[in-house]
């Protein structure tokens, strides 16, 4: 069952003899981004040595470390720097990795993986994490607008069980790819959006067997 994943194991950073011809990896992300998630759980689970640096969102843009200003295009996280060159956006950013790994798919698995990549980016990758900020952070939203960014997540979510319910366990071929760190970049808190991840028990297991790869750590933990 993961074998796609212990084969990007295998290609990621214990393929290469000459540990010197890793590339040199830093993620800067932020403990409550989900985005910033998805990359680090990738490099985690694939065994990429790399160095995380926290971004303090609270901070004005102009307030940031320079470091960070300087390479960040978007002003935003995650910013992953390999060998000096920097790649924004998060979705992006596990596709330059997966190439980078040397990590390959058949054709047509790969055209699924960027097809859910692109569906994440505008569907679960914004209902979830608007939807969760209104609710953890932001006290005066208009309850018609929560209950719009609720309607569209519930939605969202009934589109990645119905898939999941036909398929060998993961998003895409027999193992773990990027499209499923990048679908479960939010998942693990979808209780800070108000909703029972139970209302989705395809959705419920799949998490469950990425947590139970060897690397894996909540959010919470890992972004800390």
């Amino acid at each position: 069952m993961f074998a796609r994943l212990g084969h990007a194991i295998h290609l990621g950073a214990n393929n290469i003899r000459n540990r010197a011809l890793m590339p040199e990896i830093s993620l800067y992300g932020n403990r409550f981004s989900g985005h910033s998630y998805k990359v680090r759980l990738y490099l985690t689970l694939t065994k990429t040595p790399h160095v995380y640096k926290t971004v303090d969102l609270l901070q004005s843009r102009a307030d940031r470390q320079v470091d960070f200003r300087e390479r960040a295009r978007f002003g935003e996280v995650p910013l992953l720097i390999i060998n000096g060159q920097p790649y924004a956006q998060s979705n992006a950013i596990l596709l330059r990795l997966q190439k980078s790994l040397g990590i390959t798919c058949a054709e047509q698995e790969q055209q699924n993986i960027v097809e859910w990549l692109m569906w994440e980016q505008g569907r679960l990758g914004s209902s979830l994490p608007n939807l969760r900020f209104e609710r953890l952070f932001n006290s005066q939203t208009k309850q018609d607008v929560q209950a719009w960014l609720e309607e569209r997540l519930r939605n969202d979510l009934d589109v990645l069980n119905a898939h999941l319910s036909g398929t060998s366990g993961f998003v895409v071929g027999m193992g773990l790819t990027i499209a499923d760190c990048s679908l479960a970049g939010y998942l693990y808190w979808l209780s800070d959006a108000g909703l029972d991840i139970d209302n989705w028990p395809k959705v419920q297991a799949w998490l469950q067997r990425i947590s139970e790869l060897d690397g894996w750590q909540h959010p919470d933990k890992l972004m800390a």
